[in-house]
């Protein structure tokens, strides 16, 4: 997914202004998180540099162990793993930091300390805000315990399995790599065991119209008119959405989960459970959608209108140099990885919510304006169109997935107690 990264900053709840524990500390552990996990090693504050997919599973792994961790002593919903002995009144504050902080320095390489230099000084601004005491120490071993558990359920899942590619096609219809990028990544991650998924293969979906059908005609055309760097149709308003879209939506998204959590003031366990469900629903979609390219194998939009003459289609028309509007990214086209996280993230926060009419904002190259969650998706999947970077049915589809995966989450995990 060919995204632009923007940073992540802290929004504080109006509530946190307390005495006792703060309860902005998931909030603050979510923006250390994005920053270590996607910004470049040498940035300020440093980082692993992984953008989406890989960021979205690690992001999964480190609010499942905060989640875990807040919960434990919350104690109103079900654990995501087997349950912590919490002591009463431990400090909630401190198991989110520690859980957040444990989990982050256990996935930075040792290639790395700087990352972990950094993890460790905001660890200790986090815990310089708790007032000292049994609360305290008793929130950090919670924090530690689920931060360890998590870690050690995670050995293994595949995604230290990254040699995996895409075979590279030839015939019509097949996907090869996309000048002028050329990448060819993430396979692998249709590999990764899920967070709640029975199945990798759980959302399969039906794939790519056939090459000569009426449907591939309507959408080749489609994207053709609109997705070209130079000579398209598309509107001033089109441009702009276009280049909103191609924003990165684990900073957009997660940015807007903040805000929602400071504007609807939920306590720390629900901000825990709230950042839990939508990541854990990203994760699940992620690799439901790299499941489903590597079944498709679909050619991307720039390909397939550059050997139009070979698709038995006389509906469609080649042109040879044809030019997505941003360079293609390194992997099939359908379903789009971008939908799978907007409508997994969207449709996370419904289920959280219980409506899909909340209002917010996207800050991202410009800010938009939503008065619902579905609003998001459906500017996602015109929106990658748009960029040139996917036919209809990929963006759809994607949407699909990103759905049913937060449905799927909500319906086994995190259920409420009693």
């Amino acid at each position: 997914m060919a995204v632009v990264v923007l940073g992540a900053t802290l929004l504080i709840p109006a509530t946190s202004v307390s005495a006792a524990d703060p309860t902005d500390m998931v909030l603050e552990w979510n923006v250390n998180a994005i920053n270590a996990i996607g910004n470049a090693n040498g940035a300020t504050p440093p980082g692993l540099g992984q953008a989406p997919p890989l960021s979205g599973l690690q992001l999964a792994i480190v609010h499942a162990a905060i989640y875990d961790a807040v919960n434990a002593i919350d104690g109103t919903h079900e654990p995501y793993l087997d349950p912590i002995h919490a002591p009463p009144g431990a400090s909630e504050a401190a198991a989110a930091a520690t859980a957040g902080h444990d989990v982050l320095v256990g996935l930075v390489p040792a290639t790395l300390p700087q990352v972990t230099a950094s993890l460790d000084t905001l660890y200790g601004i986090s815990l310089g805000k708790i007032p000292d005491g049994q609360a305290k120490t008793d929130g950090i071993a919670v924090g530690a315990a689920a931060a360890a558990a998590m870690l050690a359920n995670r050995v293994g899942d595949g995604r230290a399995n990254t040699s995996r590619t895409f075979p590279i096609g030839t015939e019509s219809g097949e996907w090869r790599p996309v000048p002028p990028l050329n990448a060819n990544v993430f396979s692998w991650v249709g590999d990764v065991r899920p967070f709640a998924l029975d199945r990798t293969s759980r959302l399969r979906t039906e794939g790519p119209p056939a090459l000569d059908s009426a449907q591939y005609a309507i959408e080749f055309n489609e994207v053709k008119a609109i997705g070209a760097q130079t000579g398209s149709t598309r509107t001033a308003a089109q441009n702009e959405l276009a280049n909103f879209i191609v924003a990165n939506p684990v900073v957009l998204t997660h940015r807007m989960f903040r805000e929602l959590a400071v504007s609807k003031h939920l306590s720390t366990a629900e901000q825990a459970r709230l950042f839990a469900m939508g990541t854990m629903s990203t994760a699940d979609a992620f690799i439901a959608c790299w499941d489903n390219k590597n079944f498709h194998h679909f050619w991307r939009p720039q390909t397939a209108i550059r050997e139009a003459a070979d698709d038995g289609n006389p509906a469609t028309e080649p042109d040879a140099g044809w030019l997505s509007l941003f360079p293609t990214p390194g992997y099939p086209d359908s379903p789009s990885g971008y939908n799978c996280i907007a409508a997994a993230m969207m449709h996370s926060a419904i289920e959280f919510f219980g409506t899909d009419f909340v209002s917010f904002d996207l800050v991202g190259p410009t800010t938009r304006h939503y008065d619902r969650f579905t609003d998001y998706v459906r500017d996602a999947i015109d929106g990658r169109i748009l960029t040139g970077f996917h036919f209809r049915h990929a963006d759809v589809q994607a949407a699909w997935i990103g759905k049913k995966a937060a449905q799927w989450v909500a319906k086994h995990e995190f259920g409420a107690v009693g």
